[in-house]
């Protein structure tokens, strides 16, 4: 026999998507089978798996330790080597709390995970929480943290994580309704003197993962954009640019100053090969300088109200603070 205690990571869920999660490897006619003959039982009484679960619940399963074992499939710490002891990575965490966990992202990184072989940032948080005490091993059969916006692997600056279900969606709602207002800063090719808001439609080629800008619609999965900017300093021929993304598509900001004949130094793909060659043997630059460098909330209440109206800053990469020097901005 087993009894769960319902927390706050638990509750909100409907029953049987809870039993899913921790009964992981039994198949669901197994888990309504088992709520229909009382081997499943929420506070001590039949259920069907439709009951939406509250803080405080007990779900006691009526089965034997060898038949939870077989179909719970127990949740590995992702960075554990195998034979060693875990690996102890430090995040550069902005924020935190008991719901939100607000990391500076290092350029290489994915936000998520993309293959088993390749470690990401969820999975660096994951371990945090785990190794801080903030979530326990069991806890990760019901809920797992994650990342609520992403950035390509070779973009760095603010990641925002929940580490509780409220945190995770209390946070993908801001960044879905756009009530969180979120900053780029970046260096392009040449000079630009005043700020503009820029507009069109972006075109994914989803086999060559990149994207087209244009005036107008070319298919149907076309989207509109909106991109604004304004120059922090101007070189001989390079801008220091804060960008304000109005809308957030895959790739916006790359391909859409690149439309403009602005194109991001040290971007392989939308920029100008002559002079990522120049600022990678001058400076090193391999990457794209492009940082997610601040974030707005907006008014926040009850257990969020410690972002309420709050600004996050994430400091630039080493690299930057030499090309931003040596080239006068």
């Amino acid at each position: 026999m087993k009894k769960i205690a319902i927390g706050k990571n638990e509750a909100g869920q409907r029953l049987d998507k809870m039993l899913a999660k921790y009964l992981n490897q039994a198949p669901k006619s197994f888990l309504y089978k088992m709520l229909r003959k009382k081997n499943i039982t929420l506070n001590g009484k039949k259920a069907d798996g439709k009951e939406k679960l509250e803080v405080g619940d007990e779900v006691t399963l009526f089965l034997a330790e060898e038949t939870i074992e077989k179909f719970s499939q127990p949740v590995k710490n992702v960075s554990d080597p195998v034979g060693g002891q875990p690996k102890r990575k430090s995040l550069d965490i902005l924020y935190e709390d008991e719901n939100v966990l607000i990391v500076n992202k290092p350029v290489g990184m994915l936000s998520q995970r993309a293959d088993k072989k390749e470690e990401s940032m969820v999975d660096q948080v994951i371990d945090y929480c785990l190794e801080s005490g903030k979530l326990g091993r069991e806890e990760l059969q019901f809920f797992r943290p994650s990342v609520c916006n992403r950035l390509d692997r070779n973009t760095s600056g603010i990641l925002v994580a929940g580490t509780s279900l409220a945190g995770l969606q209390q946070m993908a709602k801001l960044f879905h309704d756009r009530t969180i207002h979120k900053y780029y800063v970046c260096l392009i090719a040449g000079r630009l003197e005043k700020g503009r808001k820029i507009s069109g439609y972006l075109t994914k080629d989803h086999e060559k993962n990149k994207v087209t800008i244009t005036d107008q619609p070319i298919s149907d999965e076309s989207q509109w954009i909106e991109t604004e900017y304004e120059p922090i300093s101007v070189g001989k021929s390079v801008t220091y640019m804060r960008v304000f993304l109005i809308t957030g598509r895959s790739h916006q900001i790359r391909a859409h100053l690149s439309s403009i004949g602005h194109p991001i130094i040290g971007d392989t793909k939308y920029g100008n090969p002559q002079v990522n060659r120049i600022f990678r043997e001058k400076y090193g630059v391999k990457t794209q300088l492009l940082h997610a460098g601040e974030l707005v909330f907006p008014a926040m209440e009850g257990e969020f109200s410690g972002l309420s109206h709050k600004t996050i800053k994430a400091p630039l990469p080493k690299l930057w603070n030499q090309v931003i020097r040596t080239e006068g901005l």
